[in-house]
């Protein structure tokens, strides 16, 4: 038992030498919330949402953090990503749910509030959307970012808008 432990301390121990690498290499960022630079979230998220590149590039394959802001009765309709996403709330309050298909009503939806937590594992299908207030959160991950949309028409990146 002793040498599986040990075993399995050093592989965890091994497999996190190139993120510490990778991570010494990268700029120190330091920064208040009021700094960050705010402009448009990329085409793949819904109109309305506004994003500020905390660290990495979210668009190549190393690790990204990013701040997103959506406005009051926002929804993201439900996608997959070929990663796991991380998210932290910062402001306001996010409800989570997981399926195909938006879902407002369904009883195992979850909201989070400031300092709530969620973990998306890769290619598992969910939604998001705020309510009366404006909400930011901190995402984080292994880039790139790439969303999947259950439906198509969904997606914004075609010019059809989706459904609640």
């Amino acid at each position: 038992m002793k040498t599986i432990v040990s075993m399995m301390m050093a592989a965890a121990v091994l497999s996190s030498v190139p993120l510490v690498m990778q991570a010494q290499s990268q700029n120190h960022v330091i920064q208040a919330p009021q700094e960050a630079q705010w402009g448009p979230a990329p085409p793949m998220l819904p109109p309305g949402a506004q994003i500020a590149v905390l660290a990495g590039d979210p668009t190549k394959p190393v690790p990204y953090a990013v701040r997103l802001k959506f406005p009051a009765s926002y929804a993201i309709p439900a996608h997959s990503h070929p990663t796991d996403e991380h998210v932290v709330v910062v402001s306001g309050a996010l409800t989570f749910g997981m399926g195909d298909a938006l879902n407002k009503g369904a009883a195992t939806n979850k909201t989070l509030a400031v300092g709530g937590f969620a973990l998306m594992p890769a290619l598992m299908n969910h939604f998001a959307y705020t309510t009366g207030r404006e909400t930011t959160i901190v995402l984080y991950g292994q880039g790139p970012v790439e969303f999947k949309y259950v439906n198509q028409s969904d997606d914004p990146r075609y010019g059809k808008k989706g459904s609640d």
